[in-house]
């Protein structure tokens, strides 16, 4: 391999190596993850200023709660996984509004419907994220085979089954940097900050006050909210 290419490797490993940092070491079995969003593709009705600007995970040994929550009317989406209790609900709320479904053990969380029938290739890239190891899956959509994206995980925080309930759930490693599709909106996330800290059992509890309604109307309202 040529010098120039050598350097260019070490180039993007460092600047992939020192986007962020952890903040809790290695190995946590219980913390925050805080990703910045990056929305791509054609977006809803709502200004892309009033959208989440970052996903918040919390995470306790195989417990995990997801949330993008806008300061504007407190609205969001929040996807809670508590396998011990069966718990695996989708909640959607703006202003008033507060509507949650309750998905089965081995079902997706709702709105990943632009997912389904995608392929995760493996391959031997590897990069340093949050100063943790990472390693590379591509991805690739039903209806665009030509197109992939790059997927980085590592397996250097404990959290058991960690993608369950999502397109994921074959990586078998806390994702780093990935991209999400929602309707016709891409969302890619990059890991900025890893924190320990203890979180309160009570934080992958089932929310109150939330409405249940089928699969069907959560999909209609994620949609709604992020995409045409």
């Amino acid at each position: 391999m040529r010098f120039s290419q050598l350097l260019c490797i070490a180039l993007v490993s460092a600047m992939i190596g020192f986007s962020c940092r952890e903040k809790g070491g290695k190995y946590i079995n219980q913390g925050e993850i805080h990703y910045s969003i990056n929305y791509i593709g054609n977006l809803g009705p709502m200004p892309k200023e009033v959208l989440p600007k970052d996903l918040v995970v919390s995470f306790k040994d195989d417990k995990i709660l997801f949330e993008m929550i806008s300061a504007f009317g407190n609205s969001g989406i929040q996807n809670l996984a508590n396998p011990e209790k069966k718990i695996f609900d989708t909640y959607f709320s703006l202003f008033t509004i507060r509507y949650f479904y309750e998905a089965q053990p081995g079902e997706d969380y709702p709105g990943f419907e632009t997912m389904k029938g995608m392929s995760l290739k493996k391959t031997s890239k590897t990069a340093v994220i949050c100063g943790y190891n990472c390693k590379n899956a591509e991805l690739t959509l039903p209806g665009n085979k030509e197109r992939t994206y790059q997927v980085w995980y590592t397996n250097e925080i404990d959290v058991r089954n960690p993608n369950t309930a999502t397109p994921y759930s074959q990586i078998d490693g806390v994702l780093m940097s990935f991209s999400f599709f929602i309707g016709s909106a891409e969302l890619h996330f990059d890991a900025d900050n890893v924190y320990k800290k203890d979180i309160p059992d009570i934080t992958f509890e089932r929310r109150k006050k939330f409405t249940r309604v089928s699969r069907n109307e959560i999909d209609k309202f994620l949609h709604k909210m992020i995409s045409l």
